[in-house]
């Protein structure tokens, strides 16, 4: 991992997608296997995840008729600081005691929302993601990926944001287009996995990811082993295999 001097013992995986993908229902499963598991695991969302973070998150994810109307500019800087808040405050502190972080959405959304999306330039971006993160980068990113109308028919009337009742379904294109273009570019970080699957095969694909990370994989194989047949961590073992 690349940390920008910060240092590290543990994992940072990140999990990426266009609206609708499973990204928060994938993530929690994530995290309540490899915590049967006996792995040290903190998950995180983004925006939040902190104080400072859900005050910020109110203004980004209002969908209301009189909301906030915000410039993508603006979009990308108040992501960036509620990151660097979660940073500093959450996912920083859990590497360094070496626990596996598990991210809903990271700097590779900015990217893909504010760069595709909202095409911005990309260069630009990426000099505020630098100073925001402190060349924190994950081990692993995983792209559920799935077709713009699945995805925002998926979603309910609870659960939309102003990025589905503000922005039209060529955004949301040219946001999974960036997406799939990060990926192709930097196979060795990106994971892409079908976001139409069955959600135990989409589990198994993202519990087959964790497995592949160096020292990971062979921790969590280790807790399992030494589990008895009934416990529940053996779950997410039967699901991969």
């Amino acid at each position: 991992m690349e940390e920008g001097g910060r240092g590290s013992k543990g994992w940072f995986v990140t999990l990426e997608g266009p609206e609708g993908s499973g990204k928060s229902t994938q993530s929690e499963r994530l995290r309540e296997a490899a915590a049967a598991a006996g792995q040290d695991v903190v998950l995180v969302r983004e925006p939040g995840g902190t104080a400072a973070g859900e005050r910020v998150r109110a203004i980004l994810m209002d969908a209301g008729p009189v909301g906030i109307r915000l410039t993508q500019r603006t979009d990308a800087l108040l992501f960036s600081a509620a990151r660097v808040q979660l940073i500093d405050e959450v996912i920083g502190p859990a590497l360094r005691r070496g626990a596996l972080v598990i991210s809903d959405r990271y700097a590779d959304s900015t990217l893909a929302y504010q760069g595709g999306g909202g095409e911005l330039p990309l260069d630009e971006l990426r000099s505020v993601l630098a100073f925001a993160t402190g060349g924190l980068r994950p081990d692993r990113t995983i792209l559920l990926d799935l077709p713009v109308d699945v995805g925002l028919a998926r979603k309910s009337s609870a659960e939309t944001t102003r990025f589905e009742a503000h922005f039209d379904r060529a955004f949301h294109e040219r946001v999974r287009a960036a997406y799939l273009s990060f990926a192709a570019a930097e196979p060795d970080r990106w994971v892409v996995v079908d976001g139409t699957a069955a959600p135990d095969d989409i589990f198994a694909a993202l519990w087959s990811v964790l497995a592949g990370i160096p020292g990971l994989g062979p921790r969590l194989s280790g807790l399992l082993a030494a589990m008895p047949p009934g416990d529940p961590g053996r779950a997410a073992e039967r699901m991969h295999g």
